[in-house]
């Protein structure tokens, strides 16, 4: 149940002072703000719930107990950053609010003329949310600003800024960074770097003074971007340490930034970067900044879990259906296509369990390799026969196959792309995003970026992408975008177009999901490099990495689950060696990576024995036995001191049943391992663990010379307290091997 309450008062020198509280008690969650002699709202408590309901008025006191006092050497007011620091309120850092009329910067001063705190309920289910909504003004500037903060039902918080031009000049907007100021002891800085293939890798580093920044300026987050930006008590980790994290719901260019002065405690926000020109706003027009989301917790694990619930609540169709096993035929043939091939591929996967089948990149005109080809939408009958109209070879025969099987059927799209060597590109050089009528922006794979910010264009995807799903009763989408968006300026429009391009792709996604029952859309961009709040909204599953190599996918999926919950990570279980990498790994290894999150197959599994297909399958059905966990459970990670093993789970709602998977990635100090702890169970029961099934017979996998005394299948039984501190000794493995085990209340 969330809870809003708001107190008015004066601080010690007599200045009028509102205090708004807002909480979400099931979420074990506080927030308060307050807002000082009619300036913008001061974050003053962010944490765990405080007080008794009704009977906080000694919020009011938070100000005068954190406000800074002037010091030497400084303005007449030492900084106390508000959501929008500007140099008004004595702010030294950078530019956080940047907006310009003929070209020149405006500095701005706004007045809280009016503020609302409510609770709302949600249109479907049961969940209610905290809103607190601030107007204010610059009337010397003549720009209104409308501040909206949400507390949302699993305890995460968002606030965006709506600017409005309230003059008959324009205004060009450049910059809406919010941010959340965090306490003194928040000064180590968790990121993620990576580039394609190694998505997801983290990063720490101390919080000096001065400012920290990720920039994403490809048109999408990109492979580099940080999923979140933590700050928090140095050495915290998954299980322990208060920190907080922000991260931006925008799919276009973007910032995270963490930042301390030495006035100021750190501040921690995000922004869509834009171009000049890309916003100019006239009169009576707005400017509505994406959601800026964050997240308190003690440990990553919390953090993540309410980012989980922000997303999860966007997608009650993915809960209410057991997520399907999927078979993708991207690394199975590649441009590889005829009717045979998939057909009898299919035959393969429906019998070891898949129950969804992807045919990838290559169906359409002049596809045979990557050169070519990109924007005709148009089925190739050169290697289709009759097309999506049908015939006995046809893609829509393959379709009506997949179907009879049992199976949905889903296809492959890049529709922001397009090969320069191909039909609609001769036909449209305007459709192209480029610098000048004259000169293209650098290519990359053979692409240039199509211009969906021009009706035509826009209307010509979106017509062809409807009549294939309704001529293949197409279910499912994976929605590819692979090449970096650089120079992007719309011919049709004459201006940057990076904005307008992501409202089109939210737009497209949202039309053809409105149009279509049922239809679900996985975003891919060259495997991780669009991974945001902004295209969750919208996607059903993300593709977390084109590198499916179990070893490397180890820590890209453990950090991509830090934003995602684990039903929408696609996780596919490869060939050996990896395509990407080379690397040879066993087939246990590969099946226990991929069997947490929405679990595939991306492997020709024609030209495995079929000793290889009667091992795939058990897994398959363990996966379908505990996905409704999967959908709806707490993801957990592990702190281990050993930096060559892995613990990872997700643990049920209610904490009756709980699923670890224990990996050790190369060779341990500590000869056997030493044992792990399994975070997240009841601490008041006792638990039942066991292998799973699968993970039983482990004489192939450990280098151990005698038995594990509990790992038989059924196990031991033992309190969660010591589950949960001293742990539970795993198999002694070798290296590159994963096993897992199963928790059962009882």
């Amino acid at each position: 149940m969330a809870v809003v309450e708001q107190y008015s008062g004066t601080t010690a020198d007599n200045r009028p002072v509102t205090a708004i509280y807002a909480e979400q008690r099931e979420a074990q969650l506080g927030f308060a703000i307050a807002i000082v002699d009619h300036q913008l709202p001061r974050i003053v408590h962010w944490g765990r719930p405080v007080g008794e309901h009704g009977n906080r008025q000694w919020l009011l006191n938070l100000v005068d107990a954190q406000q800074p006092q002037r010091v030497s050497g400084a303005l007449d007011y030492t900084p106390w950053p508000s959501v929008l620091p500007t140099q008004s309120e004595s702010w030294t850092g950078a530019d956080r609010f940047v907006v310009r009329r003929d070209g020149v910067a405006l500095f701005c001063k706004f007045v809280v003329t009016d503020q609302t705190a409510e609770v709302i309920a949600r249109e479907h289910g049961d969940g209610e949310y905290a809103v607190i909504t601030v107007q204010a003004v610059d009337n010397d500037q003549q720009i209104a600003l409308t501040w909206i903060c949400e507390v949302l039902e699993g305890g995460a918080v968002r606030q965006s800024a709506q600017v409005h031009n309230l003059a008959d000049t324009a205004l060009d907007v450049e910059t809406v960074e919010l941010g959340f100021a965090v306490p003194q002891y928040a000064t180590e800085i968790l990121t993620t770097t990576g580039h394609h293939l190694h998505e997801r890798s983290p990063q720490r580093q101390p919080l000096t003074v001065g400012r920290f920044e990720k920039v994403a300026m490809m048109g999408r987050p990109d492979f580099d971007a940080t999923l979140l930006l933590t700050l928090g008590q140095p050495g915290f980790g998954f299980d322990h340490g208060e920190a907080y994290a922000v991260s931006l719901g925008w799919s276009g260019n973007s910032k995270l930034s963490a930042e301390r002065s030495p006035y100021t405690n750190g501040v921690i926000g995000g922004s869509e970067v834009l171009f000049g020109g890309e916003v100019s706003l006239q009169h009576d027009e707005s400017y509505t900044s994406p959601w800026l989301y964050g997240s308190y917790g003690d440990g990553l694990n919390e953090i993540a879990a309410r980012f989980h619930s922000v997303i999860r609540s966007w997608h009650a169709n993915i809960a209410a259906k057991p997520r399907p096993v999927i078979l993708n035929t991207w690394e199975a043939v590649y441009f590889d296509h005829s009717f045979e091939t998939l057909r009898d591929l299919a035959d393969k996967a429906a019998q070891v369990g898949v129950e969804r089948f992807v045919v990838d990149d290559g169906w359409f005109m002049h596809r045979r390799d990557d050169t070519a080809g990109l924007g005709d939408w148009q089925v190739d009958e050169a290697v289709w026969p009759g097309g999506a109209d049908g015939g006995e070879r046809s893609l829509k025969a393959l379709a009506d196959y997949v179907h009879g099987l049992g199976m949905e059927f889903g296809l492959w799209f890049e529709p922001e792309m397009i090969n320069p060597d191909s039909d609609t590109a001769r036909a449209h050089p305007d459709w192209i995003l480029k610098p000048t009528a004259n000169r293209l922006p650098m290519q990359g794979r053979m692409q240039q970026v199509l211009d969906l910010t021009n009706p035509e264009a826009f209307a010509y995807v979106y017509a062809c992408m409807d009549e294939l799903i309704g001529k293949l009763g197409i279910d499912y989408i994976k929605w590819d975008h692979n090449k970096l968006v650089t120079e992007a300026v719309s011919m049709h429009s004459g201006k940057p177009a990076v904005h307008a391009q992501a409202l089109a792709v939210y737009k497209i996604f949202h039309d053809l999901k409105a149009a279509h029952q049922g239809l679900e859309i996985e975003s891919c961009s060259s495997g991780g490099g669009r991974v945001d709040l902004g295209i969750l909204q919208y996607a059903d599953r993300i593709w977390a990495s084109d590198c499916v190599d179990p070893v490397e996918r180890a820590d890209i999926q453990r950090y991509t689950s830090l934003l995602v919950p684990p039903e929408m990570i696609g996780e596919h279980v490869g060939d050996s060696p990896a395509h990407s990498t080379k690397r040879a790994t066993s087939q246990e290894l590969r099946m226990a990576m991929a069997l947490f999150g929405h679990l595939g197959v991306e492997w020709n599994l024609l030209k495995q024995p079929q000793e290889s297909l009667d091992a795939l399958a058990p897994w398959i059905s363990a996966f379908k036995q505990y996905r409704k966990v999967f959908v709806t459970g707490t993801t957990v990670h592990g702190d281990e001191q050993d930096a060559a093993v892995r613990l990872d789970g997700v643990v049920a709602l209610d904490q009756s049943v709980a699923l670890y998977r224990f990996t050790q990635l190369t060779t341990s100090q500590t000869y056997p391992a030493a044992p792990v702890r399994l975070p997240g169970l009841d601490p008041q029961a006792q638990y039942r663990i066991k292998p799973l099934s699968t993970c039983l017979d482990v004489a192939d996998i450990t280098n151990a010379q005698s038995v594990l005394g509990w790992w038989t299948s059924q196990g031991t039984e033992l309190s969660a307290q010591v589950l949960e501190s001293y742990g539970v000794r795993m198999p002694s493995l070798h290296p590159a091997q994963a096993v897992v085990v199963v928790a059962e209340r009882v």
